[in-house]
């Protein structure tokens, strides 16, 4: 496979992020995997594409390439053939430590709906989202910013083979589109504005489920774990609201309220996107290794350094929060046993503070080293979906959720991200994620039920991690 790649299109890092998001923003089929400032060490990158090469995404009535529907079969074993076919199953040609980690690829998404292939799972809510069951696209051209030096790199590879000179004109064009496209909206003002459009609120933003439903649930899982059903389960509820909306403006609004290490934005088709700041990786794979941080344990930020010190402190050293986060290691760990080499799977970081816009979180690391047999979806199939976002054991946590939550996920607890060429992958947990479709924007929180879950606090706490989605909601002008 031809592959080439121009490095140094250098673009001064004090407006490159908003700048970059706007003009991918506004392209057919937008893909921003984006970190806030702040996240070196966990978010160092940021990847901005568009105008795929080819889509590819499945749900109950089938899947499609582009638009040619094709019958109902596992899409998780056609996504594999697809990543065979462009070379991006292979661990070859990994990238250096400074070169950016993705090479060209599929940009997309798993939404939590997608667990009832993997496992036998009922279904009681009927689906009332758009949204499919998983999307991906392929581009072949990407603009990477390196959050730690200020390179900007102007990426692209020959995916289908179109030959070197073919090529080189097609990244050439894509160079001299986007400098005048960056040079426009810098130095004009007028052209920025122009690009930039405003969401309205017609609707209070309301929650699908009362105070007391949420609290009666919470409940009823409390009764699951005294029967010895599960140690521990997520339990979400879903806030949903009417507009005007644009997503990418709810994007920058969302990014600039409450800055993450894993954001994204993906411009679906239509009028759906997907608007995400999340501060939970999935997981990551570069050559053989693998890691994932599973985050469990949360305080809200406190009004004076005093309060927030306190605040962390006592998340730090907190019994319940935990023994949440052990839980859920030893899930993870054991996630990472079915695809990683005997004896090579570590919990490297068992404990740390991350202090985020509107909470403190507890984190864990764990990471191992992938058996040399192991492709990019083995690794999705014994992962998905994350035990953060599930419980412990994940199976039975995931029934109970379905009993539990009157609604479906849909992309929430999700995953969003990408597969590279040379084997790497990135993806996070979809939470603090808006799912826009058309008129309708919805969020997710939710927290993890433990036994000695106090269901007062477990409400406030989803308030608590909701709280910046829904000021940027409310912030919003309202339509008559």
């Amino acid at each position: 496979m031809s592959t080439v790649r121009t490095a140094s299109l250098r673009i001064p890092l004090d407006f490159a992020p908003d700048h970059l998001a706007l003009v991918f923003g506004r392209r057919t089929g937008a893909a921003i995997l984006e970190s806030g400032p702040g996240f070196l060490g966990s978010g160092r990158w940021s990847i901005y594409a568009a105008e795929p090469r080819l889509s590819f995404r499945a749900n109950s009535e089938g899947w499609w390439f582009d638009h040619h529907r094709h019958g109902i079969t596992d899409p998780l074993s056609v996504l594999s053939d697809l990543l065979r076919e462009h070379g991006l199953a292979d661990s070859c040609e990994e990238p250096g430590p400074d070169d950016p980690p993705f090479q060209g690829g599929l940009i997309g998404y798993f939404g939590y709906d997608l667990a009832p292939r993997l496992e036998r799972l009922p279904r009681r809510a009927r689906p009332d989202s758009r949204l499919d069951d998983l999307a991906f696209a392929l581009y072949d051209k990407a603009v990477c910013v390196d959050g730690e030096t200020g390179q900007v790199w102007l990426c692209g590879w020959d995916l289908d083979q179109q030959g070197q000179a073919s090529h080189d004109r097609a990244l050439t064009r894509f160079a001299k589109s986007l400098t005048r496209r960056i040079t426009d909206i810098a130095r004009k003002p007028e052209q920025c504005a122009k690009m930039m459009r405003s969401s309205r609120l017609s609707t209070p933003v309301r929650s699908v489920l009362t105070r007391e439903d949420y609290l009666a649930a919470v409940a009823r899982a409390k009764d699951y774990i005294v029967a010895g059903d599960i140690f521990q389960v997520n339990l979400s509820q879903r806030f949903e609201a009417q507009g005007q909306f644009d997503p990418l403006d709810l994007y920058f609004k969302l990014s600039k309220h409450s800055p993450a290490p894993f954001a994204a934005y993906l411009g679906i088709h239509g009028s759906e996107a997907l608007v995400s700041a999340s501060p939970e990786s999935f997981y990551q794979t570069r050559g053989s290794q693998i890691i994932t941080r599973p985050i469990k344990g949360t305080r809200p930020r406190g009004a004076t350094p005093e309060d927030d010190a306190q605040l962390a402190a006592e998340l730090q050293v907190s019994v319940k929060d935990r023994a949440e986060l052990t839980m859920i290691v030893d899930l993870e760990r054991n996630d990472l046993g079915r695809v990683c080499r005997y004896g090579s799977v570590k919990v490297t970081e068992p404990l740390t503070i991350e202090s985020y816009a509107q909470v403190h979180h507890l984190v864990a690391t764990v990471q191992g080293r992938l058996r040399p047999e192991v492709g990019p979806i083995d690794v999705v199939r014994a992962m998905f979906p994350g035990g953060s976002i599930t419980g412990a054991p994940k199976i039975r946590a995931m029934e109970i959720i379905d009993e539990l939550e009157p609604t479906r996920r849909s992309a929430y607890t999700g995953a969003i991200g990408y597969f590279s060429r040379g084997g790497s992958s990135a993806f996070n947990i979809a939470i603090r994620t808006m799912l826009v479709e058309g008129d309708r924007v919805t969020y997710q929180v939710g927290g993890a039920i433990v036994a000695d879950s106090e269901p007062e606090n477990e409400y406030e706490e989803t308030l608590h991690k909701g709280r910046a989605m829904r000021e940027v909601l409310e912030g919003l002008e309202r339509s008559e």
